[in-house]
C-alpha cells in the first residue's frame, strides 16, 4: 500500500475543475485508489465520490493506493495536486 497526505491550500478547496483532473489521473492506474478525508474514504475513480466529500482550504486529504502501480499511481497523483495549485 502507498499514502501520501496533503492539505489543500486552494482558496476554493478541492472543486470540480481539478477534481475532474484529479479522477482522470487516477483513473489510468490498475490499482485501487481511494481519497481520505475526514475518516471517509471514495474511490478516486470517481468523480461523484471525490465532489460528495465537499474538501476545503485547509483540508488535509490523503491518497491511499494499493496494486501493482500503487506508488506511481500516488506519485501522479501528488505531482498533480501541486501542479494545479491545489495543496502540498
Amino acid at each position: 500500500m502507498a499514502e501520501q497526505t496533503m492539505t489543500i491550500t486552494s482558496a476554493e478547496g478541492l472543486h470540480a475543475r481539478p477534481a475532474t483532473a484529479l479522477v482522470q489521473i487516477a483513473g489510468k492506474f490498475q490499482s485501487d485508489v481511494n481519497l481520505e478525508y475526514k475518516g471517509k474514504s471514495v474511490n478516486m475513480k470517481s468523480i461523484m465520490g471525490v465532489m460528495s466529500l465537499g474538501i476545503p482550504n485547509g483540508a488535509e486529504i490523503k491518497y491511499v493506493a494499493e496494486g501493482s502501480d500503487e506508488a506511481e499511481a500516488v506519485e501522479a497523483l501528488v505531482a498533480k495536486t501541486k501542479e494545479e495549485g491545489l495543496g502540498e
